[in-house]
């Protein structure tokens, strides 16, 4: 549950660019992308900023985002083989979150 609250925590910053990719410019708050696994020959990015929260667990990773009224939510499984990969995808997306934070701030990621 701590890693939840830490998730939803970081989460909550002022999000901007993507982990990857270089900084967007200062103000746009609500846009900080998120690279999932590839499926097939598919990239697939979810945005951090509408994210509703996370489940940890020792096969899986699951995130859930994007929902509004009458559960028109998403969610994205990333496969892991144990607790200790599912802790390093979190601080995978705390990082990521936290340099979306920073380069609205105008700091360098």
């Amino acid at each position: 549950m701590r890693y939840l609250a830490a998730l939803l925590s970081a989460l909550a910053l002022p999000a901007g660019a993507a982990d990857p990719q270089p900084a967007a410019p200062a103000g746009s708050t609500a846009f900080c992308l998120f690279a999932l696994p590839p499926d097939n020959a598919t990239q697939r990015l979810i945005n951090l900023g509408i994210v509703q929260y996370v489940d940890l667990r020792a096969d899986e990773v699951r995130i859930y985002f994007g929902g509004g009224n009458l559960g028109s939510g998403h969610e994205a499984r990333i496969p892991v083989k144990s607790r200790d990969e599912a802790d390093a995808v979190l601080a995978r997306l705390r990082t990521t979150a936290a340099r979306c934070a920073q380069s609205t701030t105008g700091a360098t990621p």
